[in-house]
């Protein structure tokens, strides 16, 4: 809520990161903050908890230049007070964080609410500058710039305020933001899963500030049996396989509400993305009926995705440990990540010939790497997205002898 002026079950790797360390829903911080985050594994607890957010926060227009940006504590800084549902320690302590971040405050008439980290893209966009100078600055001086910027910028700006604090400052004609409400997205996924792929079983949930995910292990192994035909005729041994579905969304431009067809591999101990995700943008005047035809697209993109994926053990490669470099360096993987990954997978099976899918399993750990380095949830999802586009790679460009030089 803003703030006024004065008279107005097991759980697949790609969650162990993101575990708070007291436990699942318990919070690192208290929801307002900016640094706020909280991974899950109950269903019931993360659509409640995402029903919470959706009634501690409000959608709201204003023009953009009526917007006005004031650095916090300083004399120019109105004195602010809470709305209902928040106590004046409640504003005390969300001052104090936002002191610790960004240290701005957003005015628009009566309407006084503390910025975000996570608005200052948004922020930015609506006021048409750029720049990573703009991050040195002192705050007095950003906020006289993005109000020069803000008197003569056009259109409606669509305000996301949740917990106290300004989320993101999107565009707010009929062609810029879609609004997709989190609880709406996740649980019309789950009543899908369940009425057209026989059931599903929750994986794991988080949400921070900037973006919301979940996992679902889906009842349907109908849908990877023709991959473990593959498997068998290539004399591979494998584990348990389960078909998956990751859901991702945010509601500050970070992500679409985007589909992950996934695959889980020896009891949830690895995790295959496959291929692009199926992506609904926040734009123009997108519904949840837009929503609904890209669920109905998963069982063809699991099939589409699944062939891809066997197709690989039929690439013979000679040389695993350039091969999987190269395909890195081509994807945009970045140098650390992708000779770690190339010396894991050397530990593990050495570098004699091998097939394009054997590395393809490698390069999946990539994501497990960025997730324990500690990055956000949004990092995590930008991995897994980079290492899936080696499923169409052209590998035997890559399969060259000698040392190679990035």
């Amino acid at each position: 809520m803003p703030f006024h002026t004065k008279g107005s079950q097991g759980h697949s790797r790609f969650f162990v990161a993101y575990r708070p360390k007291t436990g699942f829903r318990k919070y690192i911080r208290k929801p307002y903050a900016d640094a706020f985050s909280s991974a899950f594994e109950e269903e019931n607890a993360f659509l409640d908890f995402l029903r919470e957010r959706d009634d501690r926060g409000e959608w709201t227009k204003r023009h953009t230049r009526d917007l006005r940006i004031l650095p916090l504590g300083t004399e120019n800084a109105p004195d602010a007070e809470p709305l209902p549902g928040y106590t004046q320690d409640d504003l005390r302590e969300i001052l104090a964080d936002t002191m610790e971040n960004t240290r701005l405050l957003l005015k628009s008439k009566e309407l006084v609410v503390p910025i975000r980290n996570c608005a200052i893209k948004t922020l930015l966009e609506r006021a048409k500058i750029s720049g990573s100078a703009l991050n040195r600055l002192e705050k007095p001086v950003l906020a006289r710039i993005l109000n020069h910027c803000l008197r003569i910028a056009n259109g409606e700006a669509l305000l996301r305020i949740s917990d106290g604090k300004l989320s993101a400052v999107h565009g707010g004609d009929s062609s810029d933001y879609a609004v997709l409400e989190m609880p709406e997205l996740f649980g019309r996924t789950v009543r899908y899963l369940h009425d057209h792929f026989g059931g599903c079983s929750f994986a794991g949930g988080f949400y921070d500030h900037s973006t919301a995910t979940a996992v679902w292990e889906i009842a349907d192994e109908a849908l990877v049996q023709s991959y473990q035909n593959a498997l068998e005729q290539h004399d591979v041994p494998y584990g348990a396989l389960k078909p998956a579905l990751r859901l991702s969304t945010s509601d500050v431009g970070i992500s679409g509400a985007n589909l992950y067809p996934t695959l889980y591999t020896g009891g949830r101990e690895t995790t295959i993305t496959l291929g692009s995700p199926l992506k609904q943008e926040h734009r123009g005047e997108k519904t949840m009926k837009d929503f609904e035809r890209l669920l109905d697209m998963l069982y063809s993109q699991y099939q589409f995705a699944i062939g891809n994926l066997a197709k690989l053990l039929d690439i013979e490669i000679s040389n695993p440990v350039n091969c999987m470099l190269g395909v890195c360096k081509r994807i945009g993987v970045s140098k650390k990540l992708a000779y770690e990954a190339a010396e894991q997978f050397k530990a593990q099976n050495g570098g004699v010939p091998c097939t394009a899918h054997d590395i393809y399993y490698g390069m999946s750990e990539i994501v497990f790497m960025v997730a324990c380095s500690g990055a956000s949830g949004t990092k995590i999802v930008q991995a897994e997205e980079t290492v899936a586009r080696a499923l169409s790679a052209r590998w035997q460009e890559y399969d060259i002898p000698g040392d190679f030089k990035w």
